[in-house]
């Protein structure tokens, strides 16, 4: 298969204070593919929102802030009402054209660098499916809260358990799958049930999975992603559900 074009993925909600420096990382970063941003805002309230919606309209201002590359496009998604991450995912994926997909949060969690080793399985031909690991050959990361290192372990072990893959960090955000497997699978969930339920459904396709390191900068939570116990309680009945639902 050739492969062209790289579509990036970006559920966007109230990503004021890193919008900006996200896009420049992710639209500058080198790879050898030409880069089509999707960007799902999620309805936004802190003016993340109106940033996006200067880009859709190629505001020279705006652009200027970001600077990006020839070979990369911009797709911008502006949800009605809010979707969660699952929600704005799912839309966002309605809209890709590239051979690759890749999952990118809006934050600076994760570097875009490292784009190119998340890829190089693909391209060598040797993964159909490739999972950026926080976890992957190191103990805690640093600035992941010990609750969540935890919850992280747990709900892993459990998937990896009903799903026959074997990975060390099913809730990353770095996915990157080949655009017609994803494209064969139905994905139904909300907020993050979609992390368990991505992973469930490409076990059942037999894909061959990779898991690459990658650096990790987590934020407190207060400035991070609001997750809590009943999203852990809903992860796990969410592996549950979509590993032994046969459909």
């Amino acid at each position: 298969m050739t492969y062209t074009k790289l579509s990036i993925v970006i559920p966007v909600y109230n990503e004021i204070e890193t919008i900006y420096e996200i896009l420049r990382r992710v639209s500058n970063v080198e790879v050898d593919l030409e880069k089509e941003i999707i960007l799902v805002d999620d309805c936004s309230k802190d003016g993340t929102r109106e940033i996006l919606q200067k880009i859709a309209d190629k505001d020279p201002e705006t652009m200027s802030e970001i600077n990006p590359k020839e070979s990369c496009t911009f797709k911008v998604i502006l949800h009605e009402q809010n979707a969660g991450k699952g929600g704005a995912l799912r839309t966002g994926f309605k809209h890709i054209t590239g051979e690759i997909m890749l999952i990118q949060d809006a934050d600076l969690e994760y570097e875009p660098e490292e784009y190119p080793i998340l890829l190089k399985p693909i391209l060598d031909g040797e993964a159909d499916v490739v999972y950026g690991s926080r976890f992957l050959g190191k103990k805690r990361p640093e600035g992941i809260l010990f609750s969540s290192f935890v919850a992280n372990k747990v709900l892993t072990w459990l998937s990896n358990l009903l799903s026959g893959i074997k990975v060390t960090d099913m809730e990353t955000c770095y996915k990157v799958i080949k655009t017609p497997i994803l494209k064969e699978i139905e994905l139904t969930s909300d907020r993050f049930g979609i992390e368990p339920e991505i992973t469930a459904k490409l076990a059942k396709k037999n894909v061959r999975l990779v898991e690459i390191p990658i650096s990790y900068h987590g934020r407190d939570h207060a400035t991070g992603k609001k997750i809590n116990w009943k999203d852990g309680f809903s992860a796990i009945f969410h592996i549950i559900r979509f590993n032994l639902d046969r459909d």
